[in-house]
């Protein structure tokens, strides 16, 4: 004869069920990063290798070869990449420390939705120390903006950039796109960024934009950050369309006001 269980025994039941449920949680990484059990504080090729491992190799193949056609990876997440080898420091310095990647998913384009660095300082230098070493490839920028020309920087900025990310680097929306703001970009990650043109936009080589004129280039972004706007407001400096928008929407109705009223006060 079976013995019916008591509630009490029940609660127990399901509280241990779903103590054990918020345990295994809790051991997920919430940010989706694998990593090695006991990590060197140190950075070096080595960590970086596991790091790769466990965090890149499902889209860029074993050794950075790279992934072509998609196919399920670590997680089960879909993953397709581009070869890695060759492309030295400059490319995985940039998209980490941007919080460009990993991406979650492959067909998530790596701008500001996913704006999020996911590794450490140290974690970062090993991955790219790691993908260095895979071949030959260019080192990161060492920009030196206090010796470029802020007007040069200026008239550059605005033949080559300001149709994208406006005149005051404050981003926009192009064509199957969204185009970042610069502001609080560190030095070198605009330079990476004209060195590496990451997803629509161009690449720079030195002789297009040269190591002189790329530093007064990065000199004129880093002074938007603080604008000078001497025609009064602002309007969080994004160009022509808010400052359209007061002018139909406020000043054009105060207008239309001051109007009326002096039309009632000439008839009296």
């Amino acid at each position: 004869m079976m013995r019916k269980r008591t509630p009490a025994v029940g609660l127990g039941l399901a509280w241990l069920f779903a103590l054990g449920a918020a345990v295994v949680a809790f051991a997920q990484p919430r940010s989706g990063i694998v990593r090695p059990t006991t990590e060197p504080a140190v950075p070096s090729a080595g960590l970086g290798a596991e790091l790769y491992a466990g965090n890149c190799a499902s889209c860029h193949g074993i050794a950075g070869a790279g992934i072509r056609s998609p196919r399920p990876g670590a997680g089960d997440i879909l993953g397709a990449g581009p070869p890695l080898r060759g492309v030295g420091a400059l490319a995985p310095d940039f998209y980490l420390r941007m919080g460009f990647m990993p991406l979650g998913n492959i067909h998530d384009q790596p701008g500001p939705e996913q704006e999020r660095v996911l590794f450490s300082d140290t974690e970062v230098r090993s991955i790219v120390a790691y993908v260095a070493s895979l071949g030959s490839g260019p080192a990161i920028p060492q920009p030196r903006p206090s010796t470029g020309s802020l007007a040069e920087g200026q008239q550059s900025f605005a033949l080559r950039c300001a149709g994208c990310h406006q005149i005051v680097g404050r981003g926009g929306f192009v064509t199957g796109a969204e185009v970042p703001p610069l502001q609080n970009v560190s030095a070198t990650k605009i330079a990476e960024a004209v060195r590496i043109g990451p997803y629509l936009m161009p690449r720079f080589s030195t002789t297009q934009i040269s190591n002189s004129e790329l530093n007064s280039i990065v000199r004129y972004v880093r002074s938007t950050n603080h604008p000078d706007n001497h025609g009064g407001w602002s309007i969080g400096n994004l160009g022509p369309i808010p400052e359209g928008l007061v002018a139909w929407w406020i000043a054009g109705p105060l207008l239309i006001i001051s109007c009326r009223m002096v039309g009632r006060r000439r008839r009296r």
